[in-house]
């Protein structure tokens, strides 16, 4: 039997659906772009100067994802959204890298399902876009739990 988030992410969703979520989405970049500027900029310790730069460049990364959303949403009619996600901080750096691991796993999953919403819609090249988004993000993800010296997060 489906679990509720497999069903969810089953059920034919509308074109405002779609523009819905992946304003939804294009948030959550927002908020992955500003928690990635600050928390390169914050960690503390060499243990961290390694992810500290790569949390640099996932910025940047970020920044091309919301870009992307925000032109599927256009391309759908929509009106992208201008305000991000909350973002947390902490003093310590363990907290925030896990932070990042938790949006990272999270925004995984969505974008897994908008995938199959984008193909259930007939929008193929939408989803090959996001596709590409997604492969960026697993690389965080593994940069992530890397620095933590934890195992990656499944995503189902």
């Amino acid at each position: 039997m489906a679990s509720k988030e497999e069903s969810k992410s089953t059920i034919p969703v509308s074109r405002e659906q779609l523009i819905a979520l992946l304003n939804e989405d294009l948030a959550r970049e927002y908020q992955a772009i500003i928690a990635y500027v600050v928390y390169s900029q914050v960690l503390k310790g060499a243990e961290y100067m390694n992810i500290a730069g790569e949390l640099e460049k996932h910025a940047a990364e970020e920044l091309s994802h919301a870009l992307v959303l925000s032109n599927q949403i256009d391309y759908l009619g929509g009106m992208p959204v201008v305000q991000p996600k909350p973002v947390r901080t902490s003093e310590k750096a363990k907290e925030m890298l896990q932070f990042d691991l938790n949006n990272e796993t999270e925004t995984i999953r969505n974008y897994r399902d908008r995938i199959r919403q984008c193909e259930a819609l007939g929008e193929f090249a939408m989803a090959e876009h996001i596709r590409e988004i997604l492969m960026d993000e697993q690389d965080h993800q593994i940069a992530l739990a890397t620095a933590l010296g934890i195992d990656t997060p499944k995503n189902s």
